[in-house]
């Protein structure tokens, strides 16, 4: 392990953790390093050939880096362990290392997580003014009302935490720093990337539990991340984060205007206006939650209009996923740094496929074949009595792919009507008649191969 010691968890090409090999490295922060992996040996048929494997020295460093790094690390297993939703970044598993000849690695954590096409600060160092932007907006906004919803807060939500999939879907990433809500606010660790930092957060009073915040403080960062993305530049003036931190606090007390930038959008500028209103209060009374304000980016963005959000499950542990082209993963730290694409451009996101006419999709696992939203959606079981994007999917292929129309109009709640048209649908392909659209049914609906 000669010569690696620049990366914080310096790992050999070839080692074995579990069933997965290391492969190159990605990316190295302050406190883990990410590589991709392959799948070594064929223990769970639901694997992915290739992964992320994010490796936190958790077994090794003094006492009080031990306690904090087990503290972030166990932030951002606990959300992805609970949470599912279709703009998170998905965990598969995690591990321990086990290996005493190797003390910089023993007891190491690592989290398998999905591998990255690329992520959005890749995408605007190669063009920070991509055409994709509003398209890329209404799907991370999605992603934060979505994190509301289930009653946390990101915490650090930035551009480096934004990781894209193949096809242009938005995944958010990097839990390290998320918080559960109790009531109003959230504890979370006393850090944050201060361009993405809302005045009151800059320089907040920290107790024994952290800093508390609130999910304005998103909102501020969603503010900040549109200006970013729409006109290339920030939306406070200075030329280093110090300045801009210091113009933040002026802006704060009344001693500095906010002067966004005249190539924003006509449409955006009353949207990051208001993210970035100075107080939480003033920005509460403009945005009163993440469900609002994406109907707004959605309608900015020319996106269509989401569905309601799906009830809220237990995440099931290693539930089998399909990857289009899986997600890159931000690393802990202040400096956390991310990988760009080696051979091509980052991919840009486009908008999702329409209802009435599926778009053909391609994977390298399941073959080509057709998507009236996200493919990623594909690992979703959905029944009677959900809710969500996946359900107007489902609604959108039996319709419009299958002429099926028993099933009604694409309204996202698998009623009757729905679970009707499913049974119909699965009489047709020889499936079990159950009602439930599962990977077989998907399959099946999608045409996967027939294109």
């Amino acid at each position: 392990m000669t010569g690696r010691s620049s990366y914080a968890v310096p790992v050999p090409k070839g080692y074995r953790v579990g069933p997965w090999e290391v492969r190159e490295t990605l990316a190295s922060g302050a406190f883990s390093t990410v590589y991709a992996a392959r799948l070594a040996q064929e223990q769970d048929p639901e694997l992915p050939r290739r992964a992320a494997l994010k490796f936190l020295p958790t077994g090794t460093r003094t006492p009080r880096q031990l306690r904090h790094l087990r503290e972030l690390a166990e932030r951002e297993v606990e959300l992805l362990e609970r949470l599912r939703a279709p703009r998170l970044i998905r965990m598969y598993d995690t591990l321990t290392v086990d290996d005493s000849d190797q003390p910089e690695l023993d007891g190491a954590t690592v989290l398998v997580l999905e591998l990255a096409e690329g992520s959005l600060d890749a995408v605007l160092e190669h063009d920070p003014k991509p055409e994709s932007g509003p398209a890329l907006l209404a799907q991370i906004c999605e992603g934060v009302h979505q994190l509301h919803h289930a009653g946390w807060v990101h915490g650090d939500l930035k551009p480096a935490n934004v990781l894209l999939l193949k096809g242009g879907s938005v995944r958010l990433a990097d839990f390290n720093m998320a918080a559960e809500l109790e009531g109003t606010h959230a504890y979370a660790p006393a850090f944050a990337t201060p361009d993405y930092t809302p005045p009151e957060l800059l320089w907040p009073e920290v107790d024994e539990r952290g800093t508390r915040i609130r999910p304005s403080a998103d909102i501020w960062s969603f503010g900040v991340l549109a200006h970013v993305a729409l006109t290339g530049t920030f939306p406070l003036p200075g030329g280093s984060t110090e300045a801009r931190s210091d113009a933040a606090m002026r802006y704060a007390r009344g001693a500095e205007e906010l002067r966004l930038s005249p190539e924003l959008p006509e449409g955006w500028q009353e949207i990051v206006r208001d993210c970035l209103a100075p107080t939480h209060a003033e920005r509460v009374a403009r945005v009163p939650d993440a469900g609002a304000l994406l109907r707004r980016v959605e309608e900015a963005a020319g996106a269509s209009r989401s569905a309601r959000l799906p009830r809220l499950r237990p995440r099931r542990w290693r539930a089998p996923v399909l990857v289009a082209a899986l997600v890159a993963v931000a690393v802990l730290g202040g400096t956390a740094v991310t990988y760009a694409l080696r051979d091509e451009a980052p991919a840009l996101a486009a908008a999702p496929a329409t209802c009435k006419k599926p778009a053909v999709y391609e994977d390298e696992k399941y073959g080509r074949g057709y998507t009236a939203n996200q493919s990623s959606t594909w690992d979703f079981t959905i029944k009677q009595g959900d809710g969500g994007s996946q359900v107007r999917e489902a609604q959108c292929l039996l319709r419009y792919l299958h002429g099926i129309t028993e099933v009604g109009e694409a309204d996202a709640d698998f009623g009757p009507l729905t679970h009707g048209a499913v049974v119909t649908f699965q009489k047709r392909e020889g499936l079990d008649a159950d009602g439930v659209v599962d990977k077989r049914t998907w399959s099946a609906l999608r045409k996967s191969g027939e294109v």
